[in-house]
């Protein structure tokens, strides 16, 4: 506990840092003029002495102030947003949550609600001073119906300890990410995330049957439905699916798992070109149907990134594209030859020129590791610039190769990869250093040419800051204004995660 004198020197330091925190938020997000960039700070109230005395009474022990321990939180996994927060809320239930908000609501604080902090486009932690919420400890199941496969957990469960708990127990998670040591489920359903099993299992929008949210005025609203079929008004809890903490803080979650398989194969393949590579996804749905359960692609040049920075090596020969194919399902004997009828015809139509196929787990894990550590590789290439875009399947690679040319050598790599069964591309490229001028030619090349074939600026990443004044190019404004109308009823002082998700210009 800091000394009634140590508190006024917090809350003073807050006060001087406020001039310096709006150049040093535009230099991390973007040029000031940048619709990346972070805008003016909103008219919020700043934390007092008396405000701390509420937080560390409601939160013995869990209301932190160490610069320290405070600073991991500030900044995002990229270490390209920073914020300058001196307040971490960790509450382990939902009334206190609930506490919290109503406080803050009433003191016009703003508040940041932070899960696993895996996000990538800004929208996980503080522009400014927003207080710090985190649902870490927020991390018990609450039940799990063996019959069902629903299971209902605190939205602070990481997602890979999920996966663990209901693998003990013959199920699995119907959501499988790279970051999932570390993401937390509450976040994942904040942002809509995609994943590795959306072919198969569909999005979260289908597999979430219930919430439980605690509104900007601290009320609790009770969506927590265990069932599969609710007809009875309208379907609250999609509000939250996807709203990134701005229309309430998510605190628990009852989703529908399926069985684990007992049957599981990973093909690694290459192709000569994407034409072939879309030809053996159409063939690859025809022959293997219900046991198919992701179809990932990379290219040449991810595979160059895995090899120089990783030393992973290539498990087949050099090709222009790769893929990777899963299949899940109940006979190891009935998928593994509906596996090698297809791999015949698609070799033998010259559709895929190299493959290899693993059936254990130690194989298994090293095959996804060639799509899964792409991420990892471009941390080490330099600076990233990522982009999520959702686009017709056909188009997908073409937006990388048109890039490529529309950049020429000011960047060192282009590299595209991602989710063909969703129609998913993630485009990232890397320079050597933060280049205002680089980012200046890709943004908004890259969100117009994604409008001009009908595509989403944001397929499973969500918003965020740095895209949210890019939204036009995917949302009618109608509809963008629409979703301000629902912002103003359900957080009317705009203190849930300021300036994320919906454009400065929206009133």
């Amino acid at each position: 506990m800091l000394s009634c004198s140590n508190q006024y020197v917090f809350f003073f330091s807050l006060c001087r840092k406020y001039t310096a925190i709006s150049s040093h938020n535009q230099r991390q997000s973007g040029s000031a003029s940048s619709p990346a960039a972070a805008p003016q700070r909103l008219p919020f109230s700043r934390v007092t002495v008396e405000d701390l005395t509420f937080f560390r009474k409601t939160l013995p022990g869990r209301a932190i102030t160490d610069p320290d321990l405070v600073q991991s939180s500030n900044e995002d996994w990229l270490k390209s947003v920073r914020g300058s927060s001196e307040v971490l809320l960790r509450p382990q239930t939902t009334q206190e949550v609930s506490q919290i908000l109503s406080y803050c609501q009433s003191r016009n604080l703003a508040v940041n609600p932070q899960g696993g902090n895996t996000g990538l486009v800004g929208g996980s932690v503080p522009v400014y001073d927003e207080i710090i919420l985190s649902t870490s400890l927020m991390n018990n199941i609450l039940s799990f119906d063996k019959i069902s496969g629903i299971l209902t957990c605190q939205a602070g469960c990481v997602l890979e300890n999920l996966s663990l708990y209901l693998e003990e127990r013959d199920y699995i998670m119907p959501l499988d990410l790279g970051a999932k040591g570390s993401c937390q489920i509450g976040g994942n359903v904040a942002t809509n995330a995609g994943g590795l099993r959306l072919l198969r299992y569909g999005s979260l929008r289908g597999t979430v049957l219930g919430l439980e949210v605690v509104l900007a005025d601290g009320q609790v609203l009770d969506c927590l439905s265990t069932l599969r079929k609710d007809n009875t008004g309208y379907d609250l809890k999609q509000l939250f699916i996807g709203s990134e903490g701005t229309l309430g803080v998510i605190t628990a979650v009852s989703i529908l798992c399926p069985r684990k398989p007992k049957s599981v194969n990973v093909v690694f393949l290459g192709c000569e070109t994407f034409d072939q590579l879309l030809k053996s996804f159409q063939l690859c749905k025809g022959m293997l149907g219900e046991i198919l359960s992701a179809f990932e692609f990379l290219d040449s040049e991810c595979m160059r990134l895995l090899n120089t920075h990783l030393k992973l090596a290539n498990p087949i020969s050099d090709c222009p594209f790769y893929i990777v194919i899963e299949t899940s399902g109940s006979d190891s004997d009935h998928d593994s030859q509906k596996l090698h009828n297809f791999l015949e015809e698609a070799m033998t139509s010259l559709l895929v020129t190299d493959g290899t196929v693993a059936t254990e787990e130690s194989k298994i894990k090293t095959l996804w590791s060639m799509r899964e550590r792409v991420t990892e590789a471009l941390t080490h290439d330099g600076f990233t610039y990522k982009y999520d875009i959702s686009l017709p399947v056909e188009r997908i690679y073409q937006l990388v190769t048109d890039m490529r040319q529309h950049l020429g050598e000011r960047a060192r790599s282009v590299v595209g990869y991602g989710h063909v069964g969703d129609g998913n591309l993630h485009l990232n490229i890397t320079s050597s250093a933060k280049d205002p001028a680089l980012l200046a030619s890709i943004e908004p090349f890259i969100y117009e040419w994604t409008a001009k074939f009908q595509g989403s600026i944001s397929a499973e990443h969500g918003l965020g800051l740095k895209k949210r004044n890019y939204i036009y190019y995917s949302k009618s404004r109608p509809t963008v204004a629409v979703m301000g109308k629902m912002k103003t009823l359900l957080d009317p002082k705009g203190i849930l995660n300021p300036y994320k998700t919906l454009p400065d210009d929206l009133k």
